[in-house]
């Protein structure tokens, strides 16, 4: 799981880049699969919503041609090809926004990729790593002309994709929950090592979900509060939900934070009631057999007078001696609740 924070160039995945078009409006739709840069670029059309998007960023001749046509910064494009925190910035033909989409926890890592949205004034256009996203039921609704997307501009599109992402963080914090009642489940029977790794993994999970949702709020801080004129303002109150969620998934966060400090704590406990479990019993059988010892030594010496040496019944009296002292011991001690 990549949890770096500072840019660093993104794993490229292999295969070609591949280019996809929606473009639509109230009356009209199309969809334009597989295009190549310049084909997509005669697709566009000013009168209506042109949602670009790219799976891949490993062909430069392709990210160049786009760059070009929409007079893209080389800085905008440095940040959509490295790793970046998220952040919300506007230019002067357009808005730029990244985050990070998550997609599941397999294994120990959490399965993810940057996503970068350029908004313009009659496009948007999305950059992903890999091809693949959460957007496939979204792009139907838009086909089937289901609620209001049809009728609005590129900036509610643009809310629309980032709710459809954030909303799917919920999915991995329920996951995180899941975890966490599971180990729970496992200290109460018995805390072992695998259990401190778990943590320890769970840890890790939340330290980079911290990285991916604390700089949203500031991002998202910026769209609400009317900083760009790309987000019309009827269009303001979809992003102050879509804050409002952010909000929500922090706290969430920080009581999972807690939580798992606490399975730290708790098992960090268990072992050391365990530890002092074993020190108990160890500490009892020693005290009991510091006068068997005694006893041993005193007749192990190799002294020619001794007269229970030479006795009938010394050595039954002698085992009988040391019975009763080991049970009277034994039970002195469970009176007084040592063990």
């Amino acid at each position: 799981m990549n949890t770096t924070n500072s840019p660093t160039e993104l794993p490229l995945a292999e295969g070609p880049v591949i280019l996809e078009l929606i473009r639509y409006n109230k009356e009209e739709y199309h969809r334009f699969n597989n295009l190549k840069a310049n084909e997509l670029i005669d697709q566009l059309q000013p009168d209506k919503v042109n949602w670009i998007n790219v799976d891949g960023l490993q062909d430069k001749e392709v990210l160049d041609k786009i760059q070009a046509h929409f007079c893209l910064h080389t800085l905008l494009v440095d940040d959509i090809t490295n790793d970046q925190r998220p952040k919300a910035e506007e230019y002067e033909d357009y808005l730029f926004f990244t985050l990070k989409m998550l997609y599941k926890i397999e294994g120990k890592h959490i399965d993810y990729e940057q996503i970068s949205f350029v908004l313009g004034t009659n496009f948007l256009i999305s950059f992903q790593e890999k091809e693949g996203d959460l957007f496939d039921h979204f792009r139907e609704r838009i086909r089937l002309d289901q609620g209001r997307v049809r009728k609005q501009e590129a900036d509610y599109l643009l809310y629309r994709l980032l709710d459809t992402i954030v909303d799917n963080y919920y999915i991995i914090l329920d996951k995180i929950g899941e975890q966490i009642e599971d180990i729970e489940e496992e200290i109460d029977q018995g805390t072992t090592q695998q259990t401190f790794r778990q943590i320890q993994k769970l840890k890790k999970e939340l330290i980079f979900l911290r990285k991916a949702v604390y700089p949203l709020r500031d991002a998202m801080s910026k769209l609400v509060k009317g900083e760009t004129s790309f987000i019309k303002d009827d269009t303001i109150r979809y992003y102050a939900d879509i804050y409002d969620h952010v909000v929500h998934l922090i706290d969430s966060l920080d009581t999972y934070k807690d939580l798992t400090a606490a399975l730290m704590d708790i098992h960090i406990n268990t072992q050391n009631n365990r530890m002092t479990e074993v020190m108990k019993v160890l500490a009892v059988i020693s005290t009991i057999f510091i006068p068997l010892t005694f006893i041993v030594g005193v007749y192990g010496m190799n002294f020619e007078y001794m007269p229970e040496l030479h006795s009938t019944w010394g050595y039954p009296l002698t085992w009988m001696v040391m019975i009763t002292i080991g049970a009277g011991m034994l039970l002195y001690f469970k009176k007084k609740k040592w063990f």
